[in-house]
């Protein structure tokens, strides 16, 4: 009856898995199914447990690169939250400075600077975001960006 426990929390791990999708609990649920099989056999709980967390650790750590190295390969990575905004374009509202200034990003108002050394950017002068340092873009002068995107590739419009 023991290896009815095994599966049900194997089963109750690969729902988690369904809410993380990180491919890590799923590994774990592996396990669990493991321990259910040495459980069918009648192992002892020592024997059930330890080969649950051998198959855990195997799966995680040859599996699960793996997996998400062809995960990876298949389906692009969509950068979301604040890595989204590095390359946009923003327009600046306030002189943006080396220490301060303000920018008008995907119709949002944002703290900026530019880089150590770079000019001063007037107000209304269009600028693209190298990087996001904390809550603060630093930008660039488009003209100082030649045509190129943020990761040196020719820009798109």
């Amino acid at each position: 009856m023991a290896w009815l426990w095994w599966v049900g929390g194997a089963a109750l791990l690969g729902l988690l898995e369904i809410i993380s999708l990180d491919l890590v609990i799923i590994m774990f649920a592996g396990g669990a199914l493991g321990g259910a099989v040495v459980a069918g056999l009648g192992g002892p709980v020592w024997l059930q447990i330890v080969v649950a967390c051998v198959v855990s650790a195997l799966l995680l750590f040859t599996l699960r690169p793996w997996l998400l190295r062809h995960l990876r390969s298949r389906v692009p990575l969509a950068e979301t939250n604040v890595a989204a905004h590095v390359g946009r374009q923003a327009v600046v509202v306030e002189t943006v400075t080396e220490l301060s200034g303000l920018v008008k990003l995907s119709g949002e108002v944002w703290s900026a600077r530019v880089e150590e050394d770079a000019p001063s950017l007037p107000s209304g002068a269009e600028v693209r975001v190298v990087r996001i340092d904390g809550a603060t873009a630093v930008v660039r002068g488009e003209a100082a960006d030649h045509g190129t995107g943020a990761t040196g590739t020719p820009a798109t419009a």
